[in-house]
């Protein structure tokens, strides 16, 4: 089991989670301010003090989340076409229908809700990269836990293109995907420790972030995302986020897209 020291949580939490226990807020969040040096310092050390003095080592191999698609069932691109999810116009709309299911490269990247400080700036870097993957021919399909109406907020403020971004309220895809929830992968998984990594580009989305789009089912937060590649309905990469804000490095994703064949 992995050690989660109280300074290292909190400042975990402060900065880039809502949590369902949370008191009600100001819609719009001040700048985010720098984390500690002592956190920093911590996170990108192998070591760390243990309290009686002793030093505790980290294992690496626990922050990293191992792309496979392995686990998921080979018929996994006609199952996930079944299930019914909501454009950000609150149109109701098949996974099938979002890209073409014989020849068709698409991204699916489920984000966490579209109130999570993270996914606003996942949402960003994916936005950046839309041209590329237009270029080579590539759907993206960006999702997020909540209604329509709080798909909206996120589009209109960060902002995204809105022909891109699905709502999933009921969480239907995250489930058949079988993607990691709960308390302890929201707050105190070691993973989430690479968003301080991210710290600028986080500021940077969060400039017009307001809480204001979080799911009113305030449960839906512990929910944690993922990133899919298929052709038709082949899988070709799957990862599950470890914790809140471990997205899967867009390079791997480009890398994956580019030795596809488009036709």
């Amino acid at each position: 089991m992995a050690t989660v020291y109280p300074q290292t949580a909190q400042s975990l939490r402060s900065i880039c989670f809502s949590s369902p226990q949370s008191p009600k807020r100001p819609s719009q969040f001040p700048s985010i301010r720098s984390p500690p040096p002592p956190l920093l310092a911590a996170i990108s050390s192998p070591k760390l003090p243990a309290r009686n003095g002793a030093l505790h080592k980290i294992s690496r191999p626990r922050f990293v989340a191992r792309a496979s698609t392995t686990e998921f069932n080979e018929n996994i691109g006609d199952i996930l076409g079944d299930v019914s999810i909501f454009t950000a116009y609150g149109r109701p709309v098949f996974f099938r229908d979002l890209w073409d299911q014989n020849e068709g490269v698409a991204v699916v990247a489920l984000m966490r809700h579209f109130g999570c400080f993270c996914c606003w700036e996942l949402a960003s870097a994916l936005k950046e990269a839309k041209a590329r993957f237009d270029e080579a021919g590539v759907k993206l399909i960006a999702v997020g836990v909540g209604t329509p109406n709080k798909a909206r907020i996120l589009a209109e403020r960060l902002p995204f293109p809105m022909d891109c971004l699905y709502a999933d309220p009921d969480r239907k895809a995250y489930n058949l995907l079988d993607l990691y929830y709960g308390l302890g992968r929201t707050f105190f998984n070691p993973a989430s420790a690479k968003v301080l990594s991210r710290f600028e580009a986080l500021q940077k989305a969060m400039k017009n972030y307001t809480i204001e789009a979080t799911p009113d089912d305030k449960s839906s937060v512990l929910q944690q995302g993922g990133m899919f590649v298929f052709k038709g309905k082949q899988l070709l990469y799957a990862r599950k986020d470890e914790g809140t804000g471990d997205h899967a490095p867009l390079q791997d994703i480009f890398h994956v897209c580019c030795k596809v064949p488009v036709s």
